[in-house]
């Protein structure tokens, strides 16, 4: 029998139906939040594949065109590939559950979450994830929940949790963050809720402001995290159990006799690869030492030199106050950077930082080169573009090359909202900017290396940014009450920390952040010291980029198209496009421009020949000129008649030339001086109220004499 459980989520009624649908799933919940409805489902084999000791988990998030009301496009007329936001969603609720599951489970597990139902102002992403949580809780996986998940946005000077898409789009703030249930509380409370995973950005808004967002977050979090408590009672399944392998003492003291001094020598090597190679001797040595007469101790002895490796390296740091390289804890790895070391592209830079190397490129096109993405709640335009390559030769490897991942989506989503908002208006620069940034080698913080480089590449490209922007990727451990954190982190340490908190931004204030936590009890005032710390690196680092170039180029590429805008009063843009569009391919036929007329009058013309984009503009502005009186024209002869001729001096635009002024001496017949067809010179002499034109070709001449 179902069951039904609801509460208030940010002045809003949110349930959850157990038992419901779905009824072979391991966990199913069903939730909805206004009229927005998902279904979330877990399951989890019974057995554990041979062979495998890490816990396979896939998280799938699918948006249901029928939950909008559309019928998919395409050929097939069904549901495709993911697109970006579902991808995005996927990493969110993934990055946000996986540090939660027993160390030792091992069992292949999955989440898929289908949007069924969608509205404007009840965010799908929030209710996939509390459903994701709670499908879990009341299911008999093996779960530290219960976790739930908001966003906090502002509308004037106060958080708003969960807002509508309108107030999604006025914000100066947009955080997407996870918390979870720890007991017990502090100051008195039955539980405190920690910060889990942390995504979003921010229009250059300081530390104090982003911790003060998180904290309001995570406190709006307990009406449903107290909801779920509620479900596991009355609707829970009991947990399977997790055997823990019992320690063999011998065994580790075995290993640890003969691995540790290999492994702390390889750990005292500063470079990455020189590093692997030495630590990858003693793996495969003491491997060969102790599993040679049984080598069903092989895993075993595996997972011991791998705890003794993350040992090795918290204790360097927190004991001994050193890191692999030798930096201190707030020091950031040398910086070198270039550009316009590719001589077509519109700008380039290569940036970088320790072991960690970008090639970034930026292309400017026109308004045609936009991005147009599909989403169920409606459709966005993207005129800035950034796609991040991780290519397997940056970490020394081989592989097949492959479209993008998940992972190579998040690093270039991160990237882009960290540069969105110094960039220029569309009206400043009425440019479509792609940024692809290729990662060459990479030793920690290559999405960070993505954002210094972006910034350089722009500035190359003359694209008039505001400021300049750099990211920096932040460590911690944790032991007790000591507390570490680390400065632009290498790989080695991000493996072994507590957490992962990348940080963009400009001198004025953050502009873009992701944070991973894999410990409990981060609290407020390490989340505060830790922002504080990446200020001081991303300032340190700003200082660097400004010494390769301080500000954006006067000009753009020779090889970039120029792009004039013309503005024209809107009744006349059917003018400038003409029947069935021949104006336009006139213009373009002579002259090889590129023209985009929209319905306010916003006509753009891009090429990168200026002889051709000012003639362009010419023909535009003639086919959408009024007459003005005193103005002389080249004008056209429609139509011949006993008292004159009529002219066309403008597209659609005649006027009357009457036979006295055709000529300074009398004129018995208007055929003697014109013929249909003919071009003439004339000028405007007077235009009445109802729109009538007299010409005078007399007085033209009379200009020109």
């Amino acid at each position: 029998m179902s069951k039904e459980f609801s509460t208030e989520f940010s002045g809003r009624s949110i349930s959850l139906k157990a038992d419901y649908v779905a009824g072979q799933a391991d966990g199913a919940i069903l939730v909805q939040y206004g009229d927005t409805v998902v279904l979330v489902t877990a399951v989890s084999l019974k057995t554990i594949r041979e062979g495998v000791d890490f816990l396979p988990l896939t998280v799938d998030y699918q948006e249901m065109t029928f939950a909008a009301g559309k019928i998919p496009g395409g050929f097939f007329k069904r549901e495709g590939r993911p697109n970006e936001k579902e991808i995005l969603t996927s990493r969110i609720i993934d990055r946000s559950i996986r540090p939660l599951f027993p160390k030792n489970y091992y069992h292949e597990t999955q989440i898929v979450a289908s949007v069924l139902s969608v509205d404007t102002e009840n965010d799908s992403d929030v209710a996939a994830m509390l459903a994701a949580s709670a499908a879990l809780e009341i299911s008999d996986i093996p779960f530290k929940g219960p976790i739930a998940g908001v966003r906090v946005c502002r509308s004037g000077d106060s958080f708003v949790c969960n807002p509508s898409m309108e107030v999604q789009a006025g914000s100066d703030i947009n955080l997407f963050l996870v918390g979870r249930k720890i007991v017990p509380g502090t100051e008195g409370r039955p539980y405190d809720v920690n910060l889990v995973m942390l995504e979003g950005g921010a229009n250059e808004l300081p530390e104090d402001t982003i911790v003060d967002a998180i904290n309001f977050g995570l406190e709006a979090m307990r009406p449903v995290i107290d909801l779920q408590d509620r479900m596991r009672q009355e609707a829970g399944k009991a947990k399977r159990a997790v055997a823990v392998p019992a320690v063999d003492e011998a065994l580790f003291a075995k290993v640890s006799e003969a691995a540790l001094p290999g492994l702390q020598e390889g750990y005292s090597i500063a470079r990455k690869l020189d590093r692997y190679a030495k630590l990858d001797e003693v793996r495969k040595a003491v491997l060969q030492k102790l599993t040679a007469e049984d080598s069903s101790l092989k895993s075993k002895v595996a997972e011991i030199i791998e705890s003794l490796e993350r040992r090795i390296l918290r204790e360097m740091i927190l004991k001994e106050g050193r890191r692999i390289d030798g930096r201190s804890n707030t020091q950031i790895r040398p910086i070198s950077s270039e550009v316009g070391l590719l001589p077509r592209a519109h700008g380039s830079a290569l940036f970088n930082r320790g072991e960690t190397q970008s090639l970034v490129t930026v292309t400017l096109g026109t308004s045609n080169d936009e991005q147009r993405m599909d989403y169920i709640a409606g459709e966005e335009r993207r005129a800035f573009l950034l796609h991040y390559n991780f290519p397997p030769f940056s970490v020394g490897e081989a592989k097949p090359l492959r479209s993008p991942g998940r992972r190579e989506i998040g690093h270039g989503a991160l990237a882009r909202r960290a540069l969105l908002p110094v960039l220029p208006t569309a009206e400043m620069f009425p440019y479509t900017i792609r940024v692809v940034s290729d990662i060459l080698s990479s030793n920690g913080s290559s999405s960070m290396a993505t954002v210094c480089g972006g910034c350089l590449s722009l500035m190359d490209a003359g694209v008039p940014i505001r400021d300049t922007v750099a990211g920096i990727a932040m460590g911690l451990l944790k032991e007790g009450d000591q507390v570490v954190i680390l400065s632009d982190i290498l790989g080695d340490e991000d493996h072994a920390g507590d957490m992962d908190f990348k940080v963009c931004g400009t001198e004025k204030g953050v502009t873009s952040m992701q944070m991973d936590i894999k410990i409990d009890n981060l609290t407020g005032d390490i989340l505060r010291r830790a922002l504080n710390q990446a200020r001081e690196g991303r300032i340190f680092i700003i200082g660097k980029l400004r010494e390769t170039i301080a500000a954006p180029r006067q000009d753009i590429s020779a090889y970039a198209p120029r792009i004039t805008t013309v503005k024209v009063k809107p009744e006349k843009v059917r003018d400038v496009i003409g029947s069935g569009g021949k104006n336009i391919r006139q213009i373009v036929a002579e002259t090889g421009v590129e023209i985009n007329v929209e319905d306010d009058g916003t006509v753009t013309i891009a090429s990168s020949d200026a002889d051709a984009a000012a003639r362009a503009v010419a023909m535009v502005k003639w086919l959408t000129e009024d007459a003005e009186v005193g103005k002389i024209y080249k004008g056209t002869v429609k139509k011949i008649v006993d008292f004159g001729a009529f002219v066309e001096i403008l597209p659609g635009t005649e006027g009357l030339l009457h036979i006295s002024q055709l000529a300074k001496e009398r004129v018995n017949k208007v055929t003697d001086i014109l013929g249909e067809g003919d071009e003439v010179m004339v000028k405007v002499l007077e235009m009445d109220k109802q729109g009538k034109i007299r010409l005078s070709r007399k007085e033209a001449l009379e200009s020109d004499g």
